[in-house]
């Protein structure tokens, strides 16, 4: 089935020749506590002590040393954050060789998180000798020495010292080398994810080979048909989208045969139902996009809400609404 969306590529190609187409409210609060963050964890990961300053209106930048590396991220919280309801944290991770500020730039999950009082988590990923900005998710990464799943816990732990989150609505999403690293984090540390999201990632076979989630988990996947990175047929470093995408239907005892919506744009959107926990897997294609993040104006259709409307149906133990 999902290798037919080829043919419904082609069919697109032949069609479109045819024509065109400074008060004391909490979150000010929150916000002093971050500026004047400097904390021991009380994790037990290898940290030194964490210091945040203001980056820009709202968003924080928070340096630390973890396993004797300078690392960083950025928070995002809301400026009228209501910290009366449930608080969901989206983790939001670049792109091999990029950083976290571009990924916040284009991303723009800030009006999203304002309107649906969630706060977003831009980790930065760490060098190597032999390896620009990365996550290490083994396979084609497998010359990394960072231990990104603990970075990765520590910052949840650092975050939820400072502000109640809700620990059962912790979130993933990323780009490319960001999206390898969501799915590294549903396979290895998925105690703490709720629910994960990929544009135009896939799973290593290291990450797919040694996959051991402990409970049914959510799962949107975003691709272009005309992506030569991350190729939707996979590679020698990477599984193919649909291999991915079948191995988390099976794995949570979805419907094999997929809920298929195709749009005027030729968008395919395939949502597997009837899984267990009342959780769906979700593939949307594209078909003339290529390695990128997809937005209304660029693509018809915007990865950043596609993310948030898919993952925020979703807590820990399955569907909530």
């Amino acid at each position: 089935m999902l290798k037919n969306l080829f043919f419904i590529f082609l069919l697109f190609i032949v069609s479109s020749c045819g024509g065109g187409g400074g008060d004391s409210s909490p979150t000010n609060n929150i916000n002093n506590i971050l500026s004047n963050a400097t904390t021991e964890s009380g994790t037990s990961a290898p940290i030194s002590g964490e210091s945040c300053s203001l980056y820009q209106t709202n968003i924080h930048r928070c340096n630390l040393i973890h396993d004797g590396i300078n690392r960083y991220y950025f928070s995002y919280v809301p400026p009228n954050l209501d910290t009366t309801k449930s608080i969901p944290v989206l983790f939001a991770l670049h792109g091999y060789g990029s950083y976290a500020s571009r990924h916040l730039d284009y991303t723009n999950y800030m009006p999203l998180a304002d309107e649906n009082n969630f706060i977003v988590i831009y980790p930065q990923g760490a060098t190597t000798s032999t390896l620009s900005t990365h996550w290490n998710i083994g396979g084609w990464t497998s010359k990394s020495t960072i231990n990104d799943l603990n970075y990765i816990e520590t910052i949840i732990n650092l975050v939820k010292d400072k502000i109640q989150i809700d620990e059962t609505r912790i979130y993933s999403s990323g780009m490319s080398n960001g999206g390898y690293m969501s799915y590294h984090l549903a396979c290895n540390l998925s105690d703490k994810f709720a629910a994960v999201a990929s544009v135009t990632g896939s799973m290593s076979f290291d990450t797919f080979n040694d996959c051991n989630p402990s409970h049914p988990t959510a799962v949107l996947q975003i691709h272009g048909l005309l992506d030569f990175v991350v190729p939707y047929n996979g590679n020698s470093g990477s599984k193919s989208i649909p291999d991915v995408v079948d191995y988390w239907v099976n794995y949570n005892s979805c419907n094999l045969e997929p809920n298929r919506v195709i749009n005027d744009n030729f968008i395919v959107f395939d949502t597997y139902e009837n899984c267990l926990n009342n959780l769906n897997v979700k593939l949307i294609v594209h078909p003339e996009m290529g390695h990128d993040w997809p937005s209304i104006y660029s693509y018809g259709v915007s990865a950043s809400i596609e993310i948030w409307n898919f993952l925020s149906k979703y807590n820990i133990h399955g569907r909530i609404n």
